[in-house]
């Protein structure tokens, strides 16, 4: 199976910013999209940037503010959050959609990391 790797959360202070990484691993194809959500408890799990192919997509609520990147030698997907905000603490999800090697193309998930940020 494929597997999704997450790195890069943390606590930081409002205004601060925080880059966060997810690295795909197995026999892996192509991913054609790569993407970013969120979740806080007893709230449902929302997009946050995606990026199918080279294109870019944000949610209105970071837009001017996360920048999302690929990086598809390494089967990585970044995203580079700047001036955080309190309301943007939440689970940060990865999420890929993988052509494995010899099977049809599945979604993947990354376990989530935490990012908080403070006032």
């Amino acid at each position: 199976q494929v597997q999704l790797v997450e790195s890069g959360g943390g606590l930081v202070q409002a205004g601060g910013s925080l880059r966060l990484s997810c690295e795909a691993s197995g026999s892996i194809v192509s991913i054609p999209v790569m993407g970013w959500y969120r979740q806080t408890p007893g709230k449902q799990r929302t997009l946050i940037a995606s990026a199918p192919g080279s294109a870019t997509n944000y949610a209105d609520s970071v837009k001017g503010r996360f920048t999302i990147s690929r990086d598809n030698a390494k089967n990585t997907v970044f995203l580079q959050m700047t001036n955080l905000k309190p309301e943007d603490t939440a689970v940060y999800y990865c999420k890929m959609s993988v052509q494995p090697m010899g099977s049809s193309i599945g979604v993947y998930w990354g376990q989530g990391t935490q990012v908080t940020v403070s006032s």
